[in-house]
């Protein structure tokens, strides 16, 4: 029998039938790498057949793969909320089911629907986060990051990593069809002059145990203030992604709340750090990081620009530009 494409999959899973709990409609969101489904409680994350330089959907078992790793590694800072995953089945009829009785075609990723107004972005707009929200995030982190075992990694192995991420960015935003600000060549070398200089400090944050095995992708929208906080959406899909020094993670969402006009939130997130896991972590360190953060970021937006389906390239590049000002004011506070 045939095997479903993707849009057989996705239309099967665009129907509330297929839903256990749907009385009504799903709701369809699309990103570069899945399909999400939302019920009334829950979501179910569909992985696309899709093969990159730094992750591999192409075959079902592969996404089968990603799926238990993307629950085992979420679960980490959001048990609540990663239920498991689900077989998307196919009957001798052709028929499609989630966990039904037929053979397994595809695998989803279930988690229960969190509430989009309780979204660190949300609240951010509408001036809603309150310091008790921050400092139960803050007290959340900071204990995830005092009990992540450090990761084996060479001193000079990761000063190299960084100024192969610095030369990185440098050659993708310097392509003259970007025409990025004339400011870049600035930032970079200030980024370039931190890791010459400082060295020393970087080799001790690996020799005290501050790389650990992270989040990967800390940002206001995939952190929930229930309760209690829950962190979503880890970057599941590489494992070297994940490899950070835990002060620069924090920087990477102290950056990302000050895009959105909250910068009070990251440095209370800062504060409560230090305070309770004893991390002296210097302000020139962490503004190297957050400069370094907004500089792969401005790197990320413009390559959306490489995607021929993208009908907005100027806000891409807008996007990019907001990044590099925020680096360069950055590297110059650094």
């Amino acid at each position: 029998m045939t095997q479903p494409g993707i849009e057989e999959k996705v239309a099967f899973l665009s129907r509330p039938e297929a839903y256990p709990d749907c009385l009504k409609c799903v709701e369809k969101n699309q990103t570069h790498m899945s399909w999400v489904f939302l019920t009334a409680q829950h979501a179910w994350k569909l992985k696309k057949p899709v093969r990159t330089k730094y992750l591999d959907f192409s075959t079902s078992e592969a996404r089968r793969h990603n799926c238990l790793e993307e629950v085992r590694l979420n679960r980490r800072l959001a048990r609540s909320v990663y239920l498991g995953i689900a077989a998307l089945t196919m009957d001798g009829q052709g028929n499609l089911q989630l966990d039904g009785h037929g053979k397994a075609v595809d695998w989803l990723v279930h988690m229960r629907r969190l509430p989009s107004d309780r979204m660190l972005d949300s609240l951010i707009a509408r001036h809603e986060v309150s310091p008790k929200d921050v400092l139960k995030l803050a007290s959340r982190l900071a204990t995830f990051y005092k009990n992540a075992p450090p990761v084996s990694l060479s001193p000079s192995r990761y000063c190299q990593r960084l100024a192969a991420d610095v030369e990185s960015a440098r050659r993708e935003l310097t392509r003259p069809q970007y025409g990025l600000d004339k400011d870049l060549a600035e930032v970079m070398r200030s980024q370039l002059d931190f890791l010459d200089k400082n060295s020393a400090l970087l080799e001790a944050r690996v020799r005290e145990g501050r790389i650990i095995e992270a989040h990967g992708d800390l940002r206001p929208e995939h952190v929930c203030l229930e309760a209690q906080p829950v962190i979503i959406d880890c970057l599941e899909f590489n494992r070297s992604l994940r490899i950070l020094d835990a002060a620069s993670e924090l920087a990477f969402l102290a950056l990302e709340c000050e895009r959105l006009g909250a910068p009070e939130i990251g440095k209370q997130l800062l504060n409560v750090y230090r305070e309770q896991t004893g991390d002296p972590a210097p302000n020139a360190l962490l503004e190297f990081y957050r400069a370094h953060h907004a500089v792969v970021r401005a790197k990320i937006a413009i390559w959306h620009l490489k995607d021929d389906t993208i009908l907005d390239e100027a806000h891409w590049v807008a996007k990019a530009e907001q990044y590099l000002r925020m680096a360069s004011s950055m590297s110059e506070a650094a």
